[in-house]
């Protein structure tokens, strides 16, 4: 497959894969999710209307993260509009309390406010830009606390946050062109780095507690250290960092992708637990794995190697992705492994936006890559 990438099959493959994930969509993004809502019932830290969270969550900002990439590459009107109805629907419900899981949300926002010219979206990412920088829940040396929207997790840095929370603070200080922005993304990123990546094997873990001072369970959790893959190329695109910083997070990126090659399955999967091949294979982590490795690549931060790493799994993704185009193999939302590693072998398989989302990144990667 790696040497036919140019042919029109393998084009075609790529296309179709990429609209049907489209068409799916809307059905993942406004799936309701009983057992978070049940959840949030008991356990929502703001206690206000849970209506708010139903569909405005990590879960759903990483897959309309992937749409926006997804009508960026296309210029389908069609996928402008279901963006723009979503923001107005929740817009009209009422956004919820801010936490770096409902702050996902946002990154895809700033780029339709800023495509659009709407001041009023943009109104309200400065809002929540703000609070990030005057408000936010800090850990010892400053760093962003993995406060969610049902847990304090004090003291607690999370390589999600990078993603979830850091690149909106990055596209901000782009958009606005604030220095105050610019710099804090910057430093969120040294600090996470220097707590979550193994010095061993360049693969992260999946928090860090002040409190205790340790890595929690030592897990190298697959969707966990997926969000590192694809979040730093996604900042170096944004930011206009220090060439210093820009080569320490390159070297990080480089030392991960080592293990990445070294653990990658057969067939070209990735387990949940990158390191331990009794855990299962794991699509969404597969997914960002592949589009990171890749758009590293292009970018010039990995040697042209490990494009054929990133190509290898393709097959297996599609096969797991069922006739509507809905992506299986997906893990549930993963708290923190406090204590055992076993615990991320346990996880439940559900259909997610984010596992959507990530093949959606993962193919359009691959595309530009069958345009070579």
């Amino acid at each position: 497959m790696e040497e036919g990438m140019n042919d029109d099959m393998n084009q075609e493959t790529i296309k179709a894969a990429l609209r049907l994930y489209a068409s799916s969509f809307e059905k993942v993004l406004y799936e309701e999710d009983e057992t978070f809502l049940e959840g949030m019932k008991k356990n929502s830290l703001a206690c206000d209307d849970i209506r708010r969270y139903q569909f405005w969550e990590w879960t759903q900002g990483v897959g309309l993260f992937g749409y926006w990439k997804l009508f960026k590459a296309t210029g389908q009107e069609r996928y402008l509009s279901v963006l723009n109805k979503y923001y107005e629907r929740q817009f009209a419900i009422g956004l919820p309390a801010k936490n770096v899981n409902t702050m996902t949300p946002m990154l895809p926002l700033s780029f339709l406010a800023e495509h659009l010219g709407r001041e009023d979206y943009l109104e309200v990412c400065t809002q929540w830009a703000d609070w990030i920088m005057t408000d936010f829940p800090r850990t010892e040396e400053g760093g962003l606390q993995h406060i969610t929207s049902d847990s304090v997790n004090k003291g607690e840095l999370w390589d999600d946050t990078l993603f979830m929370t850091v690149l909106f603070l990055a596209n901000m200080g782009r958009i606005l062109d604030r220095k105050d922005y610019k710099e804090e993304a910057q430093y969120q990123f040294l600090l996470h780095t220097k707590y979550l990546c193994d010095r061993e094997t360049g693969l992260w873990y999946h928090g860090w507690t002040f409190e205790e001072r340790n890595n929690f369970a030592g897990a190298f959790w697959g969707r966990g250290n997926c969000w590192i893959t694809a979040a730093i190329p996604e900042y170096l695109e944004i930011a206009d960092c220090d060439e210093s910083v820009r080569r320490y997070l390159t070297e990080a990126l480089r030392a991960q992708a080592r293990s990445l090659e070294k653990y990658q399955a057969e067939n070209g999967m990735w387990h949940t637990l990158i390191d331990d091949p009794d855990s299962y294979v794991e699509s969404s982590a597969t997914c960002g794995f592949a589009y990171g490795l890749l758009k590293g690549v292009h970018m010039g931060l990995l040697d042209g190697a490990y494009e054929a790493v990133a190509l290898k799994p393709m097959e297996q993704i599609l096969a797991y992705t069922d006739g509507e185009g809905i992506l299986q193999q997906v893990s549930y939302g993963t708290p923190m492994g406090r204590e055992d590693k076993n615990f991320y072998k346990e996880i439940p398989l559900k259909p997610m936006p984010y596992g959507q989302a990530l093949a959606m990144l993962y193919f359009l990667e691959l595309d530009h890559q069958s345009m070579k």
